[in-house]
């Protein structure tokens, strides 16, 4: 059997590359299973939601696998797996879902109502989300592989495009679910809160939509800077504490047709107030600058509970939002995890086809797994990288 090493998560701000267990067919508690595959880890990536964990921003235990944005390569099946085979090279949705309940039949993968216990939804290597061990490591556990996992069609070109395609498992599906469900489409007028990862995933969804223009909003000079590059229009926060005004200065006009969320809890004020931390600030500064009428997509992560927060509403998960104001302007809301499933066929198609360059939208950056801790520490500081971990050497030889 061969050794497993994965990120562990240890506590606040401290994460490490560590021996676990390779893992079994079996779910999390101990459950023999034969819908499963065990894959080969071939790439897996760092996503802002670890790293709410790794802060200390959630209730996530010591010892936590990390890690739910995976691809890889299958290297064992249960004798349930009837249409995958050993050999294939498939992405996986950071949803873990059955494929059998009522929210899944109805394309709510993200809501799944059978693979968690304590909540509606499953995740890979995430905080109350079933116990499903993370991905950050040479070898995984998918269940329900016939339903979760997607093979690509030809293995050796999705090798050429893998750094765009390993984003089809979270950023680049709930950059789109944000622009989509947020209404955009041709000729639109965009506002995306968030320069991260997400942030330019939902920008370059935004585009491939339709829209006539795209802004995003940031208060880190690299981010913005790296946005510009690659064809958005960049809102620097720390200008002013009126965002009517800074997209005025672009547009002409205080609003936008649709606006985007990828900021999530942990956001801060504008302007003046661009270092303190002030929870629901995207949230009521959307409601400001999106047209009555419109909708406001929210991929942005929020919890349940905030036990790092200094404000004592936020960490029972409680904002001051403005909610009069939406209300009185008609808005539509659109908040959860992503249903992967629902949009990843159709965005592997757009890489494939190069319709889609997410790779370099987000500025996807190759580490090794043993570098993993120091990725982290990198992307908390606010570089402008997508971290992408190759945990079995596959991607240099690609």
């Amino acid at each position: 059997m061969a050794e497993n090493i994965g990120v562990v998560y240890l506590g606040p701000n401290h994460v490490e590359v560590q021996s676990i267990d390779y893992p079994h067919l079996a779910n999390p508690a101990g459950k023999k299973i034969e819908h499963g595959v065990i894959l080969k880890v071939v790439s897996t990536n760092i996503c802002g939601s670890d790293q709410h964990m790794v802060r200390g921003r959630t209730t996530a235990p010591k010892g936590l696998v990390l890690g739910h944005e995976i691809t890889g390569e299958i290297i064992e099946k249960g004798r349930d797996v009837e249409y995958l085979d050993i050999g294939d090279l498939v992405t996986v949705p950071f949803n873990v879902a059955c494929g059998r309940c009522r929210t899944c039949r109805e394309q709510q993968t993200g809501v799944c109502l059978n693979v968690n216990p304590s909540r509606a939804g499953g995740a890979y290597g995430y905080v109350d989300m079933g116990g499903w061990v993370g991905g950050q490591a040479k070898y995984v556990l998918v269940p329900y592989a016939d339903f979760n996992l997607i093979k690509f069609p030809d293995k050796a070109q999705a090798m050429e495009k893998i750094l765009d395609l390993t984003m089809l498992s979270d950023i680049l599906p709930t950059g789109f679910h944000g622009a989509v469900t947020a209404g955009v489409g041709v000729g639109s007028t965009v506002y995306v809160a968030g320069a991260g990862p997400v942030g330019l995933a939902a920008a370059g969804s935004a585009r491939i939509l339709g829209a006539a223009v795209v802004l995003i909003g940031d208060m880190n000079k690299d981010r913005l800077k790296h946005a510009k590059s690659v064809g958005f229009e960049p809102i620097d926060l720390t200008k002013s504490d009126k965002l009517e005004d800074l997209i005025a200065e672009v547009l002409g006009v205080p609003e936008v047709d649709a606006a985007v969320d990828a900021v999530g809890f942990e956001a801060r004020g504008h302007g003046g107030q661009h270092t303190v931390e002030a929870p629901a600030t995207v949230l009521n500064s959307l409601m400001s600058i999106t047209r009555a009428g419109a909708g406001i997509g929210i991929p942005g992560l929020y919890v349940t509970e905030d036990p790092g927060s200094k404000d004592q509403a936020a960490q029972r998960g409680s904002l001051s939002i403005r909610l009069g104001l939406g209300w009185a302007k008609s808005h539509r809301f659109q908040t959860g995890q992503t249903p992967v499933l629902k949009y990843n066929r159709g965005l592997m198609q757009a890489i494939l086809y190069d319709r889609l360059p997410i790779a370099k939208i987000v500025n996807a950056t190759v580490i090794k797994l043993e570098d993993a801790p120091q990725g982290y520490k990198d992307f908390d500081s606010g570089a402008a990288k997508k971290f992408v971990i190759d945990p079995n050497q596959g991607l240099k030889a690609a």
